[in-house]
C-alpha cells in the first residue's frame, strides 16, 4: 500500500511509521493498529437462542450483528501528521521555490542582451507584461483548481478520462521531468562555472579543474539536504534567498544612482533605439518577435503550485478545498512575480546602458555574470566577491525547488496509477533516485550549461502552455470573456513554445528521451504490479453483510462468479450443481457480479458492494472495480475476514489466447478471471490453509 494512504480494516501500521503494509490482518487487528474496529466476528450460538438449532442460531445471531454493524473510523496516518509538521509560512516556501526562480537574475540580463542587444529592456519589458497578465493569472487558477500539488497536469487529467487522461499525464511528466531534472543539473553546472573560474579559488589548488566531479559532488551534497528533510531544505533556502536578494538591491541601486548621476548615458541608449527601429511600435514588435530567446525568465510557476502541500493554512481548513492555503499560495505567487518583475526590469536597464556590449560576448567579463560585472565595476572586489559566492550558492541550490516539484508530483501519480513501484511514494528512497539521474545526466552533457538550456527552455514553456489550456478549458462554461483571455494567453505561449523547438530542437530530443523512459517505466512497472490487491478497503451494505452472514450460518460461504448481462441464473447455478455436486444452490450459493470500471485506475480506495435478494430466489452482490479479479479476491479475503471461514469461488473457463488475457487483464482489467484471481490470492495470502479457495469447471 503507498505511503500516506489510509489503514484499512484489513490492514495494520508497521512500528517503523514509514509506509502502511499492504496485507490482511487474518484473525484481529494488531495491538498497534491505527483502525478503531468494530465489525467483530460474532459469538457462534446466542443464549438468547438455545431454543434454536445451533446453525439457525448462528444463523440469526450473525444476520443480527451484520445489520446493527457499526462503520469504523480511522485515525490520521503518520504520513499525514508528518507532511503537516513539515509545512511552512507561504513567504518561506517562496524562498525554497525562488531559490530557481529568482537565481535566473544571474543569467537573464546577459541572455537579453545577447538576444536583443539594445532593445534588451524592451524585450524584457515584454517579458514583463507576459509574467504579469499571462503566466500569473494562469496559475492564480491552477492554484484554485488545484490545490494539493497535482498542478495543471491535475486539470487536463480530470478533461480527458480513461487511458486518454493516463497517457497525455505521462507526457506531460516527461516534460516536468525534463523541466525539473534539467533545472537541477544546469543550476549546478553553472554553479560549478562560477567556482572553476573564480581566481580566488583557482590560487588554491584544491578543487579538481574537473567540471564533472564538481557539479556531481554539489548534486549529492543536494540530495544530503533533502535527505536531512524539508525543514533543512526550507531554513537553508530562506538564508540564500534573502541574502541574495538583499545584495542585488544594493547592486542595482548603485547601479541606478550612476545612471542617475551620468544621464547622457541614458540618452544615448535612447537615442540609439530611435536610430535602429524608429519608432516605439517597431520596438515593441520587434521586442516581441524575440520573445521565444526570453522565455527562460517565466520559470518558476509550475513549480509554485506543485509545492502547495508544504504552504501552510489554517488549522481548520477544509482538507478538500483548504481555502486559506490556496490563499497563501497566491500571496507567494503574486510576491514573486512582482519581485522578479521589478528586478528584471531595472537589471536590465542598468546592463545595457552601463556595460559595453562586447563584454556580453563569449568570453567577455559580463557573460553570464551581468550583476556581478557591475557590482566588481561599482563596489569593488570585496562587494563583487562576495556577491559572487552567494550567486554560487543559490545556484547550487536552484535544484531545491525543482527536487521538491519532483518529490510532490511523482508520488501524486505514478503509483496511483500502478507505474511505479511503491517506494517511489517514500520521499528518502525518490531522493536517493533522483540523485543518481541528476548525476547520470551531468555526465552524459558533460556539465554544459549550455548543451542543458535548450532541453530545460523547452520543458518550461510545454508546462505553461498545457497549464494556460487547462485554465482556458476550465473557464470555457463559466465565462466566455474570461476563456477568451486565456485562449489568447495559450496562442501566445503556444507559439513561444513551436518557435523555441523549431530554434532548438535538441530540447525536445531530450524531452522525448525522458518521456519515452517514463512511458517504458511505467508499462512493465503496470505489469509487475497487476497481480497485487490494489483494493484499499471493502465496504458492504447492509443487504451484503446479511447474506454473507447467513450463508456463514448454513456453514460455508460459496460464490458464484456470474458475469453481468451473460447467461440466466437458474443455469449458471445448473451447471454448478452438475461440475461440482452441489445440491439445492438456489439456497445454498451467492452470484457476485463486477462490473468493470475505469481500466486505467489502478488502485480502489473503496470497493463498496450491493446486496440483492431476487424475485427468483438467487442472491446477488455487485459491484465496480478497474480490475475484476482484484476486486474479487479482495472480497473473498474481506469475507473470510469477517466470518472466519474460508469462502469459496466458483468459475467457469473462457474460450481464447491466455497470453491476449494477460494483455487484456493489465490494461482492460478483464482477462482469464479464475486464473488471476488465484494469482492475486496467491501473492496475498501465503498461508494455503487460509486462501480462499478457487474452483473452475
Amino acid at each position: 500500500m503507498a505511503a500516506g494512504k489510509k489503514p484499512t480494516r484489513y490492514q495494520h501500521q508497521e512500528s517503523t511509521n514509514e509506509k502502511m503494509v499492504n496485507t490482511m490482518v487474518r484473525s484481529s487487528i494488531h495491538a498497534d493498529s491505527s483502525i478503531v474496529e468494530t465489525d467483530q466476528s460474532p459469538d457462534p450460538v446466542s443464549p438468547n437462542n438455545s431454543n434454536l438449532s445451533p446453525p439457525a442460531a448462528q444463523s440469526q445471531n450473525l444476520a443480527a450483528n451484520a445489520q446493527q454493524e457499526e462503520p469504523y473510523r480511522s485515525i490520521p496516518s503518520p504520513q499525514a501528521k508528518k507532511q503537516n509538521r513539515q509545512q511552512a509560512s507561504w513567504w518561506r516556501v517562496m524562498c525554497l521555490t525562488g531559490v530557481d526562480y529568482f537565481s535566473t537574475l544571474g543569467y537573464q540580463p546577459g541572455i537579453a542582451f545577447l538576444a536583443a542587444g539594445i532593445l534588451s529592456p524592451i524585450a524584457t519589458a515584454v517579458l514583463v507584461l507576459m509574467t504579469l497578465f499571462g503566466a500569473l493569472p494562469v496559475y492564480w487558477i491552477v492554484a484554485k483548481a488545484s490545490p494539493h500539488g497535482q498542478g495543471s497536469i491535475a486539470m487536463l487529467e480530470r478533461l480527458f478520462p480513461g487511458w486518454r487522461g493516463k497517457t497525455m499525464v505521462l507526457v506531460l511528466l516527461g516534460f516536468a521531468a525534463t523541466d525539473f531534472v534539467i533545472t537541477i543539473t544546469l543550476s549546478a553546472a553553472d554553479a560549478t562555472a562560477h567556482i572553476l573560474e573564480n581566481p580566488f579559488l583557482q590560487q588554491l589548488h584544491a578543487i579538481p579543474h574537473n567540471p564533472i566531479v564538481v557539479t556531481s559532488f554539489l548534486l549529492l551534497l543536494l540530495a544530503g539536504i533533502f535527505l536531512l528533510g524539508f525543514r533543512k531544505a526550507i531554513g537553508l533556502s530562506t538564508v540564500l534567498v534573502a541574502a541574495y536578494l538583499s545584495l542585488n538591491v544594493v547592486v542595482l541601486w548603485t547601479a541606478v544612482k550612476e545612471l542617475m548621476a551620468h544621464p547622457q548615458l541614458f540618452a544615448n541608449w535612447q537615442s540609439q533605439l530611435h536610430n535602429g527601429f524608429g519608432s516605439p511600435l517597431a520596438m515593441v514588435a520587434a521586442a516581441a518577435l524575440l520573445f521565444p530567446k526570453l522565455a527562460l525568465g517565466l520559470s518558476g510557476f509550475e513549480t509554485s503550485v506543485s509545492v502547495m502541500p508544504l504552504v501552510k493554512g489554517k488549522e481548520n481548513d477544509d482538507p478538500m478545498n483548504p481555502q486559506q492555503r490556496i490563499a497563501n499560495t497566491r500571496k507567494l505567487l503574486f510576491t514573486a512575480a512582482l519581485i522578479m518583475s521589478v528586478a528584471l526590469l531595472v537589471s536590465s536597464i542598468c546592463t545595457t546602458v552601463l556595460i559595453p556590449a562586447k563584454e556580453f560576448a563569449e568570453g567577455g567579463l559580463a557573460n553570464g555574470r551581468a550583476i556581478s560585472y557591475l557590482a566588481h565595476s561599482y563596489m569593488g572586489p570585496v562587494i563583487g566577491s562576495a556577491y559572487d559566492a552567494i550567486t554560487i550558492a543559490i545556484l547550487w541550490f536552484a535544484g531545491a525547488s525543482a527536487m521538491t516539484g519532483l518529490l510532490t508530483l511523482v508520488p501524486r501519480y505514478l503509483p496511483r496509477y500502478g507505474m511505479a513501484p511503491e517506494w517511489t511514494s517514500a520521499t528518502r528512497p525518490l531522493v536517493g533516485f533522483f540523485a543518481l539521474v541528476t548525476v547520470a545526466v551531468t555526465i552524459i552533457f558533460r556539465a554544459s550549461v549550455d548543451a542543458q538550456a535548450s532541453a530545460y527552455a523547452t520543458g518550461v514553456l510545454v508546462l505553461l502552455t498545457s497549464a494556460a489550456l487547462a485554465v482556458t478549458t476550465n473557464l470555457w462554461s463559466k465565462s466566455r470573456i474570461l476563456a477568451g483571455g486565456a485562449a489568447l494567453i495559450t496562442a501566445i505561449l503556444g507559439y513561444t513554445t513551436v518557435s523555441n523547438m523549431v530554434m532548438r530542437p535538441d530540447g525536445l530530443q531530450i524531452a522525448c528521451f525522458f518521456i519515452c523512459v517514463i512511458l517504458l517505466i511505467s508499462v512493465i512497472s503496470r505489469a509487475v504490479r497487476s497481480f497485487e490487491l490494489r483494493v484499499n478497503n471493502v465496504v458492504l451494505d447492509a443487504t451484503a453483510r446479511k447474506i454473507i452472514y447467513e450463508a456463514r450460518g448454513q456453514g460455508a460461504v460459496r460464490i458464484i462468479a456470474h458475469k453481468p448481462g451473460g447467461s440466466a441464473y437458474a443455469n449458471k447455478a445448473c451447471e454448478l450443481k452438475e461440475a461440482h455436486g452441489l445440491e439445492d444452490p438456489e439456497h445454498k450459493v451467492i452470484f457476485l457480479e463486477v462490473i468493470p470500471s475505469d481500466p486505467s485506475e489502478f488502485e480502489d480506495e473503496e470497493l463498496s458492494v450491493t446486496g440483492a435478494e431476487l424475485d427468483c430466489g438467487y442472491k446477488l452482490l455487485s459491484c465496480q472495480s478497474p480490475a475484476v479479479p482484484n476486486a474479487i479476491a479482495a472480497l473473498l479475503l474481506h469475507v473470510r475476514d469477517i466470518t472466519g471461514i474460508t469462502p469459496h469461488i466458483y468459475f467457469g473457463w473462457t474460450e481464447g489466447s491466455p497470453i491476449m488475457y494477460v494483455v487484456k487483464f493489465i490494461f482492460l482489467g478483464e482477462g482469464e478471471t479464475a486464473p488471476l484471481t488465484r494469482e492475486v490470492l496467491r501473492s496475498e495470502e501465503k498461508n494455503i490453509a487460509k486462501r480462499p479457495v478457487v474452483h473452475v469447471g
